[in-house]
Formats: structure tokens, C-alpha cells, sequence
């Protein structure tokens, strides 16, 4: 890499409100200005967590996913009823939520928050703290939650879901509990602090004592974002540079500590849409620090800035990518030296306009952790009880998580993120995280298939859940801290192989030198075009035409009646006109009878048969109340071949009682040679 030439920051990065001051690392007193600008603080997560350190969640998860200690195997664990779920009933309220302190509340989610109070009871007062409708919990204007970039619902962009990021400490204690018309789902997110540590008991008046801190707070995340909060420190130095990247080849650049990299910019120009794909998968950063045997980032260029694939235009906290390029202000320490290096593995040379900027440490490094930056695509593979856990990170030693960007190809559509994210800490049988829902996780709710961007959360692509999703959400302010060990997981219930539904995910996370970190490289064909649509085969049968909706597989041994492997074949999402082409073998030319086994059930449309273009009988209605499957329906004698001939089915209408959904499901088919 040639020499980065340093230049004078321009008056928009001086102008940054230069009271985001660091607080004061490994504080025993913390004042709730500290705790409001840890929102913004993003040198604080590479201090390493003394012992004591934790943050959890409680949330509305199903409660029928346990581990069983005497097995060692865990039950039910892909239960999906997250909705309706809570501690204890204490007579007409429902008990959400329940910590010990010294801690704090950093972040409240909801699907659905309605007018039912949420009461937030510190440190044994018989009086609640907060007293609100859950709803203005996130309305953005209701005190003391009045800042719309801390307190939001994404419906204002068309998008669903709730958010408050905003801190509620507590010195002994927290209860949370609800009144009757709360709503349903919820996700409280909170710190416990080592014992000792002195907070402030939150209340509304030291909300307005504190509101011009919390004012400048929400004014940053409304229009500076693209900015490093941190504003320029006490000897920065920035380089900036055209790389030439040579095809197969590397540029390097090494720094000398102690010192940390406080933010990196690049920018580069493409051919088209599908050479950006391409390249900014097979452009890697690769950034080693004080001489570890492995580089402790290792990450696809596009990626690595927040979003895939290809550029996508968005704006966090920490990362994002403009028309200026992207950028990434992940706070990197070293003591000794940092080797930063631009790998291309592309068979074309790649010109990129780079920028770094690194200065002093503000406190010794020791005590600091490594930054950790990580590109993968299934690389662990869980016992079968574990299933639909996807694992996120897996790694051990001492550090902070702080969360990821996942890409989601999902080629055949259909709500693909059912799974609840589980957090393991140190060695945990249960996870001390337990969420409701992937799209709960990133913040926003009910499978919306709609672009958002938030300081701490962001859905940067979407293809309305069929194709490409790129979503991120980096845990800075609500970090989990571990000092043994720590496993984050996702739930997928898409079966790559069912479905061609795959994940690539980049996780962010801290950790002291010499921690386990077991994510090597990638492959570059296992990075660039593995996205692809493949053959589509639903309750064993192949599709041959790219009908209109989805198809799948879906289990039915919770309903009532009985299915052939207790699956079959499901086509939601088409209307009337539209056509699916299925393939059926016959094992000999010959003469037979066909019949199918249909599903019936009140969402379920009328459909038309054809066999090989024949028409096949009359129009079959599908509806009735309850799910039901049918007997062997007749549908006549036809001429088949050996090998593949054509079932298609046409959706026509629907019964004038049904549920116009238009429903398709396909047991079996039953060829009775004559």
C-alpha cells in the first residue's frame, strides 16, 4: 500500500459537539450523564468487563424450550409461541420483567405495544418510576421518554417495530409489570454492574436535570450520523491514499503503538452492479495487532462496512455507506503494532481511495481487548436437539460482544426469520438471552419487508423476503460482556437444503490477547456467488415452473388428522390465474389412475387440475373450518410415461366463506397402474 498522506480534518469533522468527553474508564460512581453518553461512547467497549459484568434480557420467549439437565439434551428447542409469555401473574398484572442491581435498562422493544401501563418499579419504592402506556413507551413525545432518535416506532417509516434506547438505572433493584392491554411481545435489555458500583436511581426529575445531555444525544443520532462521536482526539493522525490493488495481490500498511485506529473510510467505483457484487466479496481487510499469529479482522471489504451485498446506502452508529463511500468507526487498540492489509482475490486489479485515522490511547492498553471482526457462513454445525440454532460467534477468553451484520439469501421467499437470537455466557446451559423473533433481534417486528436505518439498528437491503436481506445491529451501549467463554446463536428454521436459504453473518466483538478465535478465512468461490436459485423440491415434490408466491414444505403433525411423513407441499401467496407445475414419475409407460390427498382448511382457495395438459375432473373447493386432509380424490384415468410427467395446478377462486388467501397444500398423489 503506498504511504497514506495525512491531512488536516476539514471544520465538519472539528464541529462535532465536543461534549461526548469519554466518561471515566472503570468508574466505581457512574452519574446518569455517564451512563446517557455511553449511548455515544464507543471507546468504552474495548475496556475489558471486571468481573461481575453481565447483560441479559428478559423477554416474551416460549417457555416450552428447556434444557434437560439429567439428558443433557434440550426440548422443544425451536418453540415458537414468543408472544403472550411472562414471569408470574401477580392478580390482574403480568410480571415482565425482574434484576437485581446495581444496574441499568438500556434498550425496551416491542411488536405490539398498546394502551395497557408498563410499570418500571427501583430499588423497592412503592411507587413506579415510570408509569406510561406501553405504546408512549416509544411514541417519541411522551415524557420522560420525549427524543424520537432514543424513543421511535418504525412505523414511521413504513416499517414495524418499537424502540426506546435509553437508560434506566437502578442501585438494588428492578421490577417491570404490566397491566391488563399491554400489548404482546417485548424485549427488556439491561446491564448488571459489579457489586459496588454506585448508580443513580432513575426518575423522572433527574431526566430533566440531565435533558440537555439527552437533548445533544438525540440531536447526534438525528443529524450527524456519518460522524465519529468521539470528534477528533489529542494527536490524531489521518491518512489518505489511492490503493492500487493488484489481481492476487496485497497492499500493507503498519502502524507503531500503542495507539488505536478510531475510523476507516474507502471508497472505489465498478463496472456494474454485479462486478460491485462480486468485488467487494473478494476485497478482504485483514488487520493483525501486536504480532498475533492470525489477524484478528478478517472480513470481505463490502461487508465489513455494515451491509451485502454490493453498496448499499445507509447510516448507524458505527457504521454505513454513503455516496462518499463507507465507513467504520470501530474503536481498534493496540499496544505494539497494527499490520493493516487490503487483500484482493479478485483475477482483476481494484483501485480503492482509503482513508485511516488512528491516534494515542486515552488510557493504557492494558486492560484493553483486541477488536475482533469475523466473516463466516456455517462454519459450526450443532447436535440435532440444538436445532434451529445458527451459531453467530462461538469463541472463548475474556471480551465484549457487540453484535453483527447478517446477509440472508432466501431465494424461494417466505418469512425466513422466525428464530429467536440465544446468548450463551460463560459456559450457560440456558441462555441468559433468549429473544422472540430474528427480525425482534434487528428491532423491528412481523417479518416487514421494508429498508429502515437507526443509530443502533438497520435493515440496509431487502428483496420483500424473497432474495437478497442485509441487516445489522451493532450492541455498543447494551455489549455482552463474558469472561470465560460466549456463544451467540440464531435460530434458522430454513434448511439450506430444503430451501436453498443461507446465512452469512459479520460479528463484531472484544477480546484480551490470546483468546480463543477460531474463524480463519473463507474461501473466495464460498464467498462470491454461492446465491443462486436452486431447485425447487417442496413436501417431495419437484416444482418445475417459478410459480408466483411461495412453496414449501410444511410440517403438519400439530394438526389433527393425518399427513403422509407428516408434511406436505404448501403454496401461499398466488391469486386466481396463477399456475404451479409439479413433477410426478411414473415408474412404466402405461395406463393409470390418478388421485391426490389435498388440504383442506378455511384460507384454502379453489383450485384446477390438469395431468401431462389434460384437464383433470372439475374444479376441487379446499375450503373448511378446520384443517383437515382429504381422502384420495379421484381425478380419472390418464396415458403416462415412464419418468416425468406434469401435475399443474391453477388456483380459479375461492368459497365465498373462506378467508381469501387462496391456499394450496398436496399431500400425495396416487397412480394405481390398470
Amino acid at each position: 500500500m503506498p504511504r497514506l498522506i495525512c491531512r488536516v480534518l476539514p471544520v465538519f469533522y472539528v464541529t462535532v459537539v465536543l461534549t461526548f468527553a469519554q466518561s471515566a474508564l472503570a468508574q466505581e460512581t457512574l452519574s446518569y450523564k455517564d451512563l446517557i453518553l455511553r449511548l455515544v461512547d464507543l471507546e468504552h467497549v474495548a475496556v475489558l468487563p471486571a468481573a461481575g459484568e453481565s447483560c441479559a434480557q428478559w423477554a416474551s420467549w416460549d417457555r416450552s424450550s428447556k434444557y434437560d439437565a439429567e439428558t443433557g439434551k434440550y426440548v422443544d428447542w425451536g418453540a415458537n409461541n414468543d408472544g403472550p409469555n411472562f414471569i408470574r401473574q401477580e392478580g390482574d398484572q403480568v410480571v415482565m420483567a425482574e434484576m437485581k442491581g446495581p444496574g441499568c435498562i438500556w434498550r425496551i422493544w416491542s411488536a405490539l405495544a398498546q394502551a395497557g401501563h408498563v410499570k418500571i418499579y427501583l430499588d423497592g419504592a412503592e411507587e413506579p418510576a415510570v408509569d406510561l402506556p406501553f405504546v408512549n413507551y416509544f411514541s417519541g413525545d411522551t415524557a420522560p421518554f420525549k427524543y424520537p432518535l432514543l424513543s421511535y416506532n418504525l412505523g414511521d417509516l413504513g416499517c414495524r417495530g418499537h424502540n426506546l434506547y435509553y437508560p434506566i438505572p437502578y442501585q438494588k433493584s428492578c421490577k417491570i409489570v404490566a397491566d391488563k392491554g399491554w400489548g404482546r411481545y417485548y424485549q427488556f435489555t439491561y446491564t448488571t454492574f459489579p457489586d459496588g458500583t454506585k448508580l443513580p436511581t432513575f426518575s423522572t426529575p433527574l431526566a430533566d436535570e440531565n435533558a440537555d445531555a439527552l437533548e445533544e444525544v438525540n440531536d447526534f443520532f438525528q443529524s450527524s450520523q456519518g460522524i465519529d462521536p468521539a470528534g477528533p482526539r489529542d494527536g490524531q493522525e489521518t491518512g489518505r491514499g489511492t490503493v492500487r490493488i493488484a489481481a492476487g495481490g496485497t497492499e500493507a500498511l503498519e502502524l507503531t503503538g500503542p495507539r488505536a485506529i478510531t475510523a476507516i473510510r474507502a471508497n472505489a467505483s465498478f463496472a456494474d452492479r454485479e462486478d460491485e457484487m462480486a468485488a467487494l466479496r473478494k476485497i478482504i481487510l485483514r488487520i493483525t495487532f501486536d504480532d498475533a499469529s492470525e489477524p484478528a479482522v478478517w472480513c470481505p471489504a463490502g461487508d465489513f462496512f455494515g451491509t451485502a451485498p454490493g453498496v448499499n446506502l445507509y447510516k448507524s452508529l458505527v457504521t454505513g455507506i454513503t455516496e462518499d463511500g463507507g465507513y467504520a468507526f470501530w474503536y481498534m487498540p493496540f499496544a505494539k503494532k497494527a499490520v493493516i492489509e487490503l487483500v484482493n482475490e479478485d483475477t482483476v486489479d481494484r483501485e480503492l481511495e482509503f482513508e485511516l485515522v488512528h491516534a494515542p490511547l486515552s488510557r493504557p492498553f492494558d486492560g484493553l481487548g483486541h477488536f475482533h471482526c469475523k466473516w463466516h457462513r456455517d462454519t459450526v454445525v450443532l447436535p440435532e436437539d440444538r436445532w434451529p440454532d445458527w451459531p453467530l460467534l462461538i469463541t472463548e477468553g475474556r471480551g465484549r460482544f457487540c453484535g453483527v451484520m447478517l446477509h440472508v439469501w432466501n431465494p424461494r421467499g417466505g418469512w425466513w426469520g422466525e428464530g429467536d437470537e440465544k446468548f450463551f455466557v460463560d459456559g450457560e446451559k440456558y441462555p441468559s438471552t433468549f429473544g422472540t423473533g430474528s427480525e425482534d433481534y434487528f428491532g423491528y417486528a412481523w417479518c416487514h419487508p421494508g429498508l429502515f436505518q437507526r443509530p443502533f439498528h438497520c435493515q440496509t437491503m431487502t428483496q420483500g423476503n424473497k432474495g437478497h436481506q442485509s441487516l445489522l445491529r451493532w450492541q455498543t451501549v447494551d455489549n455482552v460482556p463474558f469472561q470465560k467463554s460466549f456463544e451467540a446463536c440464531i435460530e434458522k428454521y430454513y434448511r439450506t437444503e430444503e430451501r436453498g436459504t443461507q446465512y452469512a453473518t459479520v460479528a463484531c466483538w472484544y477480546q484480551a490477547p490470546g483468546g480463543a478465535d477460531a474463524y480463519g478465512p473463507t474461501p473466495v468461490a464460498e464467498r462470491d456467488g454461492y446465491y443462486i436459485n436452486p431447485p425447487i423440491v417442496a413436501g417431495g415434490f419437484p416444482v418445475r415452473n417459478e410459480p408466483p408466491g411461495n412453496v414449501s414444505t410444511q410440517g403438519m403433525g400439530h394438526f389433527k388428522g393425518r399427513w403422509k411423513d407428516d408434511d406436505q407441499l404448501w403454496w401461499t401467496g398466488a391469486k386466481p390465474g396463477a399456475k404451479l407445475e409439479l413433477a410426478v414419475s411414473a415408474t412404466k409407460t402405461g395406463t393409470y389412475d390418478v388421485s391426490v390427498v389435498l388440504t383442506k382448511a378455511r384460507d384454502y382457495g379453489i383450485v384446477q387440475l390438469s395431468v401431462n395438459g389434460k384437464k383433470a375432473g372439475e374444479p376441487i373447493d379446499l375450503y373448511n373450518p378446520t384443517v383437515i386432509p382429504t381422502d384420495p380424490i379421484p381425478l380419472g384415468t390418464f396415458e403416462l410415461t415412464e419418468g416425468e410427467n406434469k401435475l399443474t395446478v391453477e388456483i380459479v377462486g375461492a368459497n365465498e366463506k373462506a378467508v381469501p388467501a387462496h391456499m394450496f397444500g398436496l399431500d400425495q398423489v396416487v397412480l394405481q397402474k390398470k
